[in-house]
């Protein structure tokens, strides 16, 4: 699968990712770089070994050279993507986001200043969603997020275990019995062998990276990172101590279980967690949620939220509902008073389900431990 967005097979190309690969590659001999996608290199200094080998059909996306050696590579057949003034990420990235990226600068500045922010505030200044280079910009940078994602999904530490989506609201604040729980699911379906998905924001979201990044800490360094955040219990009026409290919990914790967030800028007020220790944010929030649900193939625990939860619940169980039977995943909703009573999702799902195969991967539970069980079922 290509979390890019691809709609056909890919053609046999070569991402070259950072400079030493690109040394490399060609030390060991290299003398035609037809089919290479060379991503944000600095080659300035490496003249020479362009004007020694072909470069007919590479393509070299956002680099930088030595001057006159663009005007030579095009001459030569080299497709070249400039990088984009006024843009403040790097829309051809080869990896995904980490905090301390996202977060740079934290401990000085306010969060504002950082890049999250910056990247955000850029998206929603006036018509920018109407000029070309914007919409370009922002369109590459997702695919190249889809193209990380797809990487790191296919890598061996992340073959090895299915990928389980934890879904909740962002309005569970931290000391909350909500937040707990979250955590408590996140502990547990990580020390069960699975890798943790969330949405990336805040709330249930932050909680279940938490639990899953302190998985193999003892209980009782979970409760003091959970008292230490409840200090701050949420991201306003301050997303800098919001996160701050966080990377504090980080700093004592360095080596945690890595997890996967996938959030977005389209919604601007939710500001990234600190825990999940891979993130893949998009621009397009419709394309960030399609992944999301595709990435969870050993399930998705659905804990209780508003809008936002109903509507994931609802696009799993389309997804679910028009699968083959080999491909349906496991749909666990955790709180029966809140979804057969404040939001109720499940007589809907329960009716939707019947007489599919799906109906045998719907479960309605009332405890996180219970969920965890459904799925080691």
């Amino acid at each position: 699968m290509n979390y890019a967005g691809s709609l056909g097979p890919r053609p046999r190309t070569l991402e070259v990712q950072d400079l030493a690969s690109f040394d490399r590659l060609v030390a060991g001999g290299a003398v035609n770089l037809h089919g290479w996608h060379a991503q944000s290199l600095d080659l300035r200094g490496r003249s020479a070994a362009l004007k020694s080998v072909s470069v007919e059909g590479a393509m070299f996306l956002g680099c930088l050279f030595d001057d006159g050696m663009e005007t030579n590579l095009r001459s030569r057949g080299a497709l070249i993507f400039p990088r984009l003034d006024g843009v403040p990420f790097d829309p051809y990235r080869a990896s995904l986001y980490s905090p301390a990226e996202l977060y740079a600068g934290l401990a000085r500045s306010p969060y504002e200043e950082l890049p999250d922010a910056r990247i955000y505030h850029w998206s929603i200044q006036p018509g920018q969603r109407h000029r070309v280079d914007a919409t370009l910009a922002s369109a590459l940078h997702d695919h190249a997020i889809g193209d990380a994602l797809e990487e790191l999904t296919r890598s061996a530490a992340w073959t090895r275990r299915s990928i389980v989506g934890v879904m909740g609201g962002h309005a569970a604040p931290r000391g909350s019995r909500e937040f707990a729980d979250a955590a408590r699911l996140g502990k547990l379906l990580a020390l069960e062998g699975y890798s943790v998905a969330t949405g990336g924001g805040p709330g249930a979201m932050e909680a279940a990276n938490l639990g899953a990044y302190l998985c193999q800490a003892s209980d009782g360094d979970l409760q003091a990172a959970l008292a230490t955040l409840a200090e701050v219990p949420g991201f306003r009026p301050s997303v800098s101590a919001w996160a701050r409290a966080a990377a504090a919990v980080v700093e004592c914790h360095p080596d945690g279980t890595p997890s996967l967030g996938i959030p977005t800028w389209f919604y601007g007020h939710e500001p990234p967690n600190y825990f999940a220790t891979h993130i893949a944010k998009y621009f397009a929030n419709a394309i960030r949620e399609a992944i999301l649900l595709e990435l969870c193939h050993g399930g998705i625990v659905f804990l209780p939220g508003a809008a936002g939860t109903v509507q994931e619940i609802f696009q799993d169980a389309c997804e679910n509902y028009y699968g083959a039977r080999e491909k349906v995943a496991p749909m666990v909703l955790v709180g029966r008073h809140h979804w057969e009573q404040e939001y109720p999702a499940w007589p809907m799902l329960r009716s939707l389900a019947a007489g599919r195969p799906m109906a045998d991967y719907i479960f309605l539970v009332d405890t996180v431990d219970q969920a965890v069980e459904v799925l080691r079922g």
